[in-house]
């Protein structure tokens, strides 16, 4: 996989001592043309900007007025002084909690003895042997007689809303709606202020990405990974199968081809279908009465095909030319606009002449002191101790040989060993050994 060739089998190549460029990665993902982007479909207008200059000041600048900034005075920090007396490492805990050897604790668990009664198992459940069904009669149901009993009274069919709430008429009210106001006969004034004061600003043109040229490497590939190179297969004996061996029945009887369905489920004999026969068509001998009903009763003795009423126009053509002005063409006149310069005002801030010191208050205000080396209370270990070395003989380290690192020959420019030939039609470089190249040239 790693000198696979990149060319294709059916293309044909020429010699040639430059080397071939053409990769899978090119093959696969060719260069797109660059397309230039759209166009904007908006409509360019043009609109008229107010005689009147916007007034660029603002709420916030007419209340609030700059002060002077001064610049802020910083404490100046306060030198540390060295203490002699020296620290107290102890703690409580160091003090109270003191170390003691440990020990083996036996386990506390009591011993288990399991009891197997001989005796037979009772099955009875405690339910089936306390409850026992009593022999009473059933209890009559203490229930008072609620049923419906209709009234003798005749039912009026009024409900509580019509019987409660009186119809008072209708109620005069005043109408809000205002009078109907008279129109203005001046023309409608189409001009906002969003078109008043909007500036057109020009588009900047698109970032095109530049692509960069592909660099050829000139230092050969090697072929190698981290696994080729450490890791090498040793010596070993193929896996035995783990599957019971099965010994094949071999029978002289023919292998029966039929089944036990086949055998019991036999197919019923089926009757034959009954089809009956078509009758023979006989054509009748009356002719047949195309008159319909509407044909035989309704009739227009005096009837005259309808007019029509729709009237013929005669348009003449007229030699004057045609009038392509309109209403909005004349109101609504493309305004002269002129692009107004932004208002700028000059920096109010001033910068320091001193250059920054770019410290830290850390850097400023930390003192270094010298690292204190802590006593360990880790108690001691009271197990047995083994003088004996540990055995670190295993199979890996008694039969690895280390081998040496062998390149592959694909990776020179021109292998060892070898003498250039040629190269085919696909542009594949073929190399023959140096003993088969001589034997050849001794026998021409």
């Amino acid at each position: 996989r790693c000198h696979r060739c990149p060319h294709l089998p059916t293309r044909p190549y020429e010699r040639s001592e430059k080397p071939c460029m053409l990769s899978e990665y090119m093959e696969q993902y060719p260069i797109h043309p660059i397309t230039p982007p759209r166009d904007s479909f908006k409509p360019k207008e043009v609109y008229k900007m107010a005689q009147i200059p916007m007034e660029g000041i603002s709420t916030t600048k007419k209340d609030y007025i700059a002060r002077e900034v001064l610049p802020q005075r910083l404490k100046p920090p306060q030198k540390a002084i060295k203490s002699d007396d020296s620290m107290d490492l102890t703690s409580t805990y160091k003090q109270d909690y003191n170390s003691y050897p440990i020990s083996q604790v036996p386990p506390c668990l009591p011993r288990v003895m399991r009891h197997i009664p001989s005796t037979k198992m009772d099955t009875i459940s405690t339910y089936n042997d306390d409850y026992v069904l009593w022999n009473e009669p059933k209890t009559e149901m203490i229930r008072p007689d609620d049923r419906f009993h209709p009234s003798e009274e005749k039912f009026d069919h009024t409900t509580v809303v019509q019987d409660d709430y009186l119809y008072r008429g209708p109620v005069a009210t005043q109408s809000c709606k205002p009078r109907n106001l008279q129109k203005s006969k001046a023309p409608f004034e189409n001009i906002t202020n969003y078109r008043a004061n909007y500036v057109p600003h020009p588009l900047e043109k698109p970032y095109v990405h530049k692509y960069e040229k592909y660099k050829v490497n000139e230092v050969p590939f090697d072929g190698l990974t981290t696994h080729k190179v450490s890791y090498k297969r040793l010596a070993a004996q193929p896996a035995k199968l783990a599957k019971p061996y099965q010994p094949k029945l071999l029978h002289d009887l023919p292998f029966s081809s039929t089944t036990e369905f086949q055998e019991k489920y036999q197919a019923w004999p089926q009757p034959p279908l009954f089809t009956k026969k078509p009758d023979v068509y006989l054509p009748p001998l009356e002719k047949m009465d195309l008159h319909s009903t509407t044909q035989m009763h309704y009739k227009y003795p005096n009837g005259k095909p309808a007019k029509m009423c729709r009237s013929l126009l005669q348009l003449k053509k007229s030699t004057e030319p045609f009038n392509s002005s309109s209403i909005m063409k004349e109101d609504y006149k493309p305004w002269l606009c002129k692009r107004l310069k932004p208002i700028t005002h000059a920096p109010e801030l001033t910068f320091p002449a001193q250059p920054m010191d770019c410290l830290t208050t850390f850097q400023k205000h930390y003192v270094h002191h010298p690292l204190t080396v802590t006593k360990s209370y880790k108690p001691g270990w009271s197990g047995p101790k083994h003088d004996t070395l540990l055995d670190d003989k295993t199979i890996y380290a008694t039969s690895y040989t280390p081998k040496a690192i062998l390149k592959c020959l694909a990776s020179y420019k021109d292998p060892p060993g070898y003498v250039f030939e040629g190269s085919d039609a696909d542009g594949h470089n073929l190399y023959l050994p140096a003993s088969k190249s001589e034997c050849l040239q001794g026998d021409h």
